[in-house]
């Protein structure tokens, strides 16, 4: 991606500018949230496809994140291969089993039973697209040599973000799933040692009869997440 010599700053003119009145900054302020609080993760999958057009502007979106030091440090691999989708089950399923047994710990298991997860995982099947999403802990320049990349949690974090954003705006729901550990994903997928995956994002449409946890339409109420220092 990048070329040592090419290491330089250089200053361009702001390309685009949203210049809105205050009333209509706030009109789209709260137009988001509230396409945003119809969001919801859904475990219940139609089996209708997606095209891949929408996954590609998707994670496009997703490739616009801010990142320490621009460096960009995400891969997105996206399957839509029953047979890919389904060694990625298998596996996931069998570390799920692991941790239900007792890996996870009583606390965490007990906090997740309001949500009604557990070890069987149909929506990777089912779901038409798996997005696996890797974090880049070193990247290198175009002579083979590394470079350290910085902040990789957070900017992983709020690309995943924009995608999820990305995928809701075009009507599909998403299930977020992080099976620990995911090492597998490395070697099923073909991604360098230098990756390492962070998360499985199963996307498409939600199917006739899907249902979602009524504890997961509990949020905090604004004054508990938001202090204003003015």
């Amino acid at each position: 991606m990048f070329a040592k010599s090419a290491l330089s700053f250089e200053a361009i003119p702001l390309p685009e500018r949203a210049d809105m009145s205050d009333d209509a900054s706030l009109a789209e302020a709260l137009a988001f949230r509230d396409r945003m609080k119809t969001r919801h993760s859904v475990r219940d999958f139609a089996d209708r496809p997606v095209d891949a057009a929408v996954i590609e502007a998707a994670i496009a979106t997703a490739g616009t994140a801010p990142s320490g030091a621009n460096h960009q440090p995400w891969h997105f691999v996206a399957i839509s291969n029953p047979g890919v989708k389904h060694k990625i089950r298998l596996a996931a399923e069998e570390e799920e089993r692991a941790f239900y047994a007792g890996g996870g710990g009583d606390e965490w298991i007990k906090a997740l039973e309001p949500l009604g997860t557990g070890v069987e995982k149909p929506h990777l099947d089912i779901a038409p697209w798996l997005i696996v999403i890797f974090a880049q802990r070193w990247g290198e320049f175009d002579d083979g040599t590394r470079y350290k990349n910085y902040y990789v949690p957070e900017s992983v974090g709020i690309a995943t973000g924009f995608l999820i954003a990305a995928l809701h705006h075009a009507g599909l729901v998403t299930l977020t799933h992080t099976p620990n550990p995911m090492k597998f994903l490395n070697g099923l997928l073909n991604r360098p040692a230098s990756e390492k995956p962070v998360m499985i994002l199963a996307t498409g449409h939600a199917a006739a009869d899907a249902t979602v946890p009524r504890a997961a339409k509990i949020k905090k109420p604004l004054n508990e997440i938001l202090t204003v220092v003015d």
